[in-house]
């Protein structure tokens, strides 16, 4: 399949609050339409699902608002004791690591913390239930995956999410997953059973795996420019400046597959025809020297203009993007307090991409903890 790359920021953002542009294939997108995409193809998971990510216009608006109400300023802010204490409690964890050993952060710091705050928010309470969705979700990102794992992981998703809805169905809690199912039951109209286990699928996916990336790539930024954490630890930048910087260098999603031309749309000397696929190219567009300079590419926090879309932009901005800047506004400090002599255990050249052209991190990130303090109790 062929999809117009969109990298420059100005015409990304323009054309992301564009109404001729829209994220549902089934009514625009011919090569869903005619019957060419199937489950082994490796993107089919990101257009094949039925929920406010592939909706246009007012479907979209009904299934945002179903799901905007546990993103808010105030429900986000009532997280906040309970992922401060799942971070000092990592902390100890690795606090109790033997002097000079390696950890890999990315596995024992960056994932914890996502993962445990949106399944807690969206009710997935047994451990087995939570490694079988990361292990999926992991498989969703991964653009290299076989198509017999595409088709599989498609399928693995619905049934594991499928029986989480029925556990709520016969146990609701308090949490989102309950609310959601009530929004069903209450009225059909307001959801159908494919959104509601389609929504579960965007929300539990994208609510762990961006901020995981952004934890990481912050990390990795701050242990190869000590002189960039230095700017830090003496007040000459804040932690709010390496977040949004590294949002704007490392974007969590590099590029989010796709949208589709309403009609035909003359832009920049070129014409993208209707039924035609986009792919934003977020990472890119963060690194636009048009925007920010011949040095677009360097991780500075004392950068004055941040801009990015990291996020998004328009009516898909991102719903978990205050979750996400609050976990790393609590999780970094608080590393980089504990462990003031942290280092990396491997040189930069030495680490490897996750296996996509969608989710941006590292597979992994080796780090020696010497200098931490003793476990808080």
């Amino acid at each position: 399949m062929v999809a117009w790359a969109v990298s420059d920021h100005a015409l990304l953002k323009e054309l992301l609050t564009d109404a001729r542009v829209s994220k549902d294939p089934r009514r625009h997108w011919p090569a869903w339409i005619n019957g060419e995409i199937t489950p082994e193809w490796p993107l089919f998971t990101w257009v094949a699902v039925t929920n406010m990510f592939t909706a246009y216009g007012s479907d979209h608006r009904r299934l945002r608002k179903l799901v905007s109400t546990a993103f808010s300023a105030r429900a986000t802010e009532t997280l906040r004791p309970r992922i401060e204490r799942m971070t000092a409690d990592l902390l100890d964890g690795l606090a109790a690591t033997p002097q000079g050993q390696v950890v890999d952060l990315r596995e024992e710091y960056c994932y914890p913390i996502p993962i445990q705050v949106i399944c807690e928010l969206f009710g997935v309470n047994d451990e087995g239930t939570r490694k079988e969705l990361r292990r999926l979700v992991d498989s969703i990102f991964n653009t290299a995956a076989a198509p017999e794992e595409v088709a599989a992981t498609f399928q693995g998703m619905h049934t594991v999410l499928s029986d989480l809805v029925a556990l709520k169905r016969r146990e609701p809690g308090d949490d989102m997953t309950s609310v959601l199912i009530a929004a069903r039951e209450e009225d059909g109209t307001r959801l159908t059973e494919a959104e509601l286990v389609d929504t579960l699928l965007l929300v539990i996916s994208a609510g762990h795996e961006t901020t995981v990336n952004l934890l990481d790539n912050a990390i990795h930024a701050l242990l190869t420019r000590p002189d960039q954490l230095e700017l830090v630890r003496t007040g000459r930048a804040s932690w709010n400046d390496v977040i949004e910087e590294t949002l704007r260098v490392q974007a969590p999603v590099a590029n989010l597959p796709l949208r589709y031309a309403v009609e035909d749309i003359e832009t920049t000397g070129v014409t993208i025809r209707k039924g035609d696929a986009i792919l934003a190219a977020y990472a890119a567009a963060g690194r636009n020297p048009a925007l920010h300079g011949e040095d677009a590419d360097r991780f500075d926090v004392t950068r004055m203009n941040k801009e990015h879309l990291a996020f998004g932009h328009g009516v898909h901005f991102c719903l978990g993007a205050p979750l996400a800047r609050m976990e790393a506004a609590i999780a970094l400090p608080a590393l980089f307090e504990r462990f003031p002599d942290l280092k990396p255990a491997v040189p930069a050249s030495g680490l490897r991409p996750v296996e996509s052209f969608i989710s941006n991190g590292h597979r992994s990130l080796p780090a020696r903890l010497s200098g931490g303090t003793q476990p808080t109790g």
